[in-house]
């Protein structure tokens, strides 16, 4: 199954709106707030960007280190995790319905749980019951069935 999944969470990230809550607590998966209030050991992780060499079968044995948060707020996260390799993912077609009032989203953004899945499935982890609570799961799947 490869190292935890860690969920880096901004503290302005509603969790009611937050794909990724459902995850808290299951197995193989660390959720960790932010700003941090001490370290977090990530030594031997990857971490998902947006830019940097794509995710592989090569990363399998790495950690995977994943952002929380707004594009806006995520970009000011990521300085904090410069040291961690980042890793990119071929394009998938997002579910998440977005509206941004300041700034455009990017193309090739996904929800928080529509990258993990991705990830995992990538790196060949178990993908069973990721989507499970998220509202758009079905129509992800469907959108991005050539993709498999």
């Amino acid at each position: 199954m490869g190292p935890d999944t860690v969920i880096v969470v901004h503290e302005k990230e509603r969790r009611s709106k937050c794909s990724v809550e459902p995850l808290r607590g299951r197995k193989g998966f660390s959720f960790v707030s932010y700003p941090l209030e001490k370290p977090v050991e990530l030594a031997g992780y990857v971490r998902l960007a947006m830019e940097g060499p794509r995710l592989s079968l090569e990363d399998r044995a790495s950690g995977l280190l994943v952002l929380d948060a707004t594009w806006r707020l995520a970009d000011r996260m990521e300085s904090a995790f410069a040291e961690v390799p980042p890793r990119s993912l071929p394009y998938w077609e997002t579910a998440y319905p977005r509206v941004s009032k300041l700034l455009p989203d990017p193309e090739e953004g996904l929800a928080t749980i529509e990258a993990i899945y991705v990830a995992h499935l990538i790196l060949g982890r178990p993908t069973d019951g990721l989507l499970r609570e998220y509202r758009w799961g079905e129509l992800f799947l469907e959108r991005n069935r050539d993709r498999f």
